[in-house]
């Protein structure tokens, strides 16, 4: 009995001290330094000539703080031409031109330090000419635009460097033709993959699902999105550079297999970020029981489903692959309002090459069997395929 009563006061501080470290962990994720400011691209647009393409949008720095007073002494962008053809002969200039509310901007471009007070909102207009040689036909050339903004935060958080990235379309292509589309016969169903432009955070799902899909549907069909062209329209993604590894991240991911999105720092310090360091810790602590005891995938069940959804550096399609991409946000919600608008259901999947197929979210009326079926030999691909949407109807 003695020996039982040590053990179970063992137990007892054990768990006390794993409570205080977890509640430490949690305090020192809420309280770390960070900038309020957050930045949002509009008003995008792209004229296309033979020889030459403007490039004209808006950037907007918005500080939703009462009180503090965020610096930004540094603004300047990064463009990267994606295309189908060599792209060694164009040439690229840019602008960035301050259009603060109560300061002018200089006419020689220069990005003077500039004082984002509490609730107020400045933007800076970014202008990209793109050239070519005489002769060559630019819309032929061009494809997509991704455009990162490298910009300094500095304030009572200290002075940090940000790195957002937006994607703007410089072509797109034309819907499918009903009458020609290129239907696939399933089990029990058919099945058509609907080729998009490279989609981004420019992009609203249900003008997208219109344009692309709204020729081909009919009453009965079912219209599935796949989680990460979702994700990527809502700004789920983040640059490596703006993930800032804690000990914790740097300490757990060893324990992942090496082909796992969280066997990387900065992968696993996204979901950290995400659902917070206590939700994980205990997760990867039962999870590690539980595993010795011969059952697996409880870390992926207590850490929520993003744990499962996050790709990091090279799970996605340039130029994606170079940003680690959450899942969807609330996708249960944006089924309902993309099946309002479309008049069909919509479900939002997940599917591999492999035969693997989750459905994450779906309105009503889907039939979640029927997408097994259909999605199982995964129509829409996982390389460059471009059909991030898929129509099935029921035999």
């Amino acid at each position: 009995m003695p020996y039982l009563s040590s053990l179970f006061a063992v137990a007892l501080i054990s768990v006390g001290f794993l409570g205080l470290a977890v509640i430490w962990l949690e305090l020192r994720h809420r309280l770390r330094p960070a900038s309020p400011l957050q930045l949002s691209a509009a008003d995008w647009s792209v004229t296309m000539g033979s020889n030459e393409t403007l490039v004209e949008g808006l950037v907007r720095i918005h500080n939703p703080h009462a009180r503090m007073e965020v610096m930004v002494p540094e603004l300047v962008i990064k463009p990267t031409l994606l295309g189908r053809a060599n792209l060694a002969g164009l040439q690229l200039f840019t602008e960035v031109l301050a259009e603060h509310p109560d300061e002018q901007a200089r006419p020689d471009g220069y990005w003077a330090a500039y004082i984002v007070k509490g609730k107020k909102t400045t933007q800076a207009r970014l202008r990209l000419h793109i050239k070519a040689s005489a002769g060559a036909n630019l819309a032929a050339l061009l494809d997509t635009l991704w455009l990162e903004i490298l910009w300094i935060n500095y304030g009572p958080f200290g002075r940090l460097q940000r790195r957002d990235g937006v994607l703007i379309p410089l072509r797109k292509p034309e819907p499918l033709d009903p009458a020609t589309a290129p239907w696939r016969l399933g089990e029990a169903c058919s099945v058509l993959p609907v080729p998009t432009h490279l989609l981004g955070v420019l992009d609203d799902p249900a003008a997208v699902l219109r344009r692309y899909a709204g020729g081909v549907l009919r009453p009965g069909d079912i219209l599935t999105i796949g989680e990460t062209p979702l994700a990527v329209m809502q700004g789920r993604y983040n640059h490596p550079a703006m993930v800032n590894p804690s000990g914790l991240a740097r300490l757990l991911c060893r324990a992942f297999h090496p082909t796992s999105s969280l066997a990387t720092a900065c992968g696993l310090q996204t979901l950290i970020d995400d659902v917070g360091p206590a939700q994980v810790l205990v997760a990867w602590l039962a999870g590690l029981g539980m595993k010795v005891l011969g059952s697996k995938g409880w870390f992926y069940r207590l850490a929520g489903d993003q744990a499962r959804l996050i790709d990091d550096i090279t799970g996605t399609t340039p130029p994606y692959d170079q940003t680690i991409v959450l899942g969807p946000s609330q996708p249960e919600q944006t089924c309902d309002e993309l099946a309002s608008a479309l008049g069909v259901p919509v479900a939002v999947v997940d599917v591999n090459d492999l035969g693997r197929v989750k459905v994450l979210a779906s309105s009503d009326g889907c039939d979640e069997a029927l997408l097994m079926r259909a999605l199982r030999p995964n129509p829409a691909g996982n390389a460059n395929e471009r059909t991030p949407l898929v129509v099935v109807r029921p035999a």
